[in-house]
């Protein structure tokens, strides 16, 4: 069936040959050569697109347009004009047209401008399939020969590109074979985690971890004059990161991406403080005693992050720097921070912790609304755009930008759609979350965890002597006998962390500037 467009020109007679080539492509032109004429026809009849001359006797094209719009808002109109006048294209752009072509057009340029317009998602989803198909193999053999962190972060960074380029397919058996590479990359990442995590510990070959990030990859850019604000949103995965990215890109022109990994516990308790601390968990259990809560204690266990980083910053010869905390757990206080930002731009470093998407994820366990939209990642990705695009944040980095303030943004762990559960046996003081569990006489399924026995040679602490961690992999969570299948039930296909998992380890880190 021929796709409809409508033609108006006051030259409408001399452009036969296009018609000729656009219904021989598939396009069933109707044509007419006053702006009135169409309006009018417009109100009685469907078409897929407009092609609207500017310049003509009565009713000009730019006229045209408004009237157009209050009749078919969401047709698309190219405008096609000799006219090469800035401010008339200026306005036809802020009429929200969909093309702008210069006039002599040859019939190739319009049926470009029909094809980018009508079927450009379409074609665009066509290719990244075909892309994939070609590049499947390639990364398949990357998973079977990921030998070190790097290769690990390489094979991830290309399954979240392919996620987000084919996450409007219709194709579900490509989305099935992306999904299955994807879970398969994850279990010989687990693999890769168990055999070598522990040397991480103590050795030198090892990526940037949670309690080495301050040190290694943000103390460089605070040795400078350059006022730095450093934005850690909890639970930012990298594929959330890519889809928020070029909402930054509007007011920061230079772009440094890296990549670090969160140590174990991939959770906030463990991996924030150790991020702020610069030291490991057992270290700062170590070092501030008062400070530290396990597991099994009650009340907030990161409020003292502004305490450790203080601490960390002096061990890195940079206490005389200017700074500033802020930790952001509702909108109000988000409101506040950005009527407060003449307050701490002038600073050397300004730390915001921003919550919200932590909140989300938690959210979709215990909210029914929220766990109707987030489905799945793609819904997950989109939800954290949509809010980003609405925050105060956006806000105080507008305002950062205007001041030339570097902006670093980082997480302390990511978050995975756990899916499947595995049974675990403890006692009551066993810790409740569904990621890793640290406690005595633990009973469970060695092929689901990777075992901790001696927390300490992990710079973990321990509530009791014969304390041991285990920690989930894949898309498992734990989850005791007692009221098994309500359990399961009310966690599956929920949003955790805490274990093993590209999606909770390899996790964001960028710099941006204006240069």
């Amino acid at each position: 069936m021929a796709i409809k467009i409508l033609w108006v020109d006051d030259e409408i007679e001399l452009l036969k040959s296009h018609f000729i080539f656009l219904e021989k492509k598939g396009y069933a032109t109707t044509k007419i050569n006053n702006a009135t004429d169409a309006i009018e026809l417009l109100k009685e009849e469907n078409f897929s697109a407009l092609l609207l001359d500017e310049n003509m006797p009565g009713m000009s094209g730019l006229e045209a347009i408004q009237k157009i719009k209050e009749i078919r808002p969401n047709l698309p109109i190219i405008m096609v004009t000799k006219n090469e006048e800035e401010h008339i294209m200026e306005e036809a752009i802020g009429s929200h047209i969909a093309d702008y072509l210069i006039k002599p057009v040859n019939p190739n340029q319009i049926l470009l401008s029909l094809k980018k317009i009508l079927e450009g998602s379409k074609l665009i989803t066509e290719k990244a399939v075909v892309d994939y198909q070609m590049a499947f193999r390639n990364i398949a053999m990357e998973i079977m020969n990921a030998h070190d962190f790097e290769d690990w972060e390489n094979v991830y960074k290309k399954l979240v590109h392919w996620e987000i380029m084919l996450e409007n397919i219709d194709d579900t058996q490509m989305l099935e074979i992306l999904n299955q590479q994807k879970e398969d990359a994850n279990r010989q990442f687990c693999k890769y985690i168990e055999k070598n995590y522990h040397g991480w510990l103590h050795g030198e070959d090892r990526p940037t971890l949670s309690h080495t990030l301050i040190k290694e990859y943000v103390r460089p850019y605070l040795q400078d004059d350059k006022k730095t604000l450093l934005l850690v949103i909890d639970n930012l995965r990298h594929d959330q990161w890519k889809m928020i990215q070029p909402l930054f890109q509007q007011y920061y022109n230079h772009l440094e991406e890296k990549m670090y990994y969160s140590i174990l516990p991939s959770s906030t308790q463990y991996a924030r403080n150790a991020l702020f601390a610069g030291l490991l968990p057992l270290e700062i259990e170590k070092r501030f005693p008062n400070e530290w809560k396990n597991d099994n204690e009650e009340g907030n266990k990161n409020d003292f992050e502004p305490k450790f980083l203080t601490d960390n910053l002096g061990r890195l010869g940079l206490k005389n720097l200017r700074t500033k905390y802020y930790k952001i757990l509702n909108s109000a206080f988000e409101k506040k921070v950005l009527d407060e930002f003449s307050k701490f731009k002038n600073n050397d470093l300004t730390v915001i912790v921003y919550n919200f998407i932590d909140i989300l994820s938690h959210a979709k366990t215990d909210n029914s609304v929220v766990s109707e939209m987030i489905r799945d990642d793609k819904t997950y990705r989109a939800i954290t755009k949509n809010w980003f695009k609405h925050s105060y944040l956006l806000e105080i980095i507008k305002l950062a930008a205007q001041e030339d303030m570097r902006l670093i943004i980082t997480t302390d762990h990511g978050t995975i759609f756990v899916k499947e559960p595995t049974q675990v046996v403890g006692d009551k003081e066993t810790s409740v979350n569904l990621r890793y569990k640290l406690g005595r006489h633990l009973q469970y399924n060695e092929s689901d965890v990777f075992a901790v026995e001696r927390p300490e040679d992990y710079y973990l602490p321990k509530v009791n002597v014969t304390s041991k961690y285990i920690f989930a992999t894949n898309d498992t969570f734990l989850a005791f006998p007692k009221n098994y299948n309500h359990f399961v039930n009310y966690y599956k296909n929920t949003y955790q962390h805490g274990g093993i998992s590209m999606e909770e380890m390899i996790i964001p880190f960028v710099v941006l500037e204006n240069r």
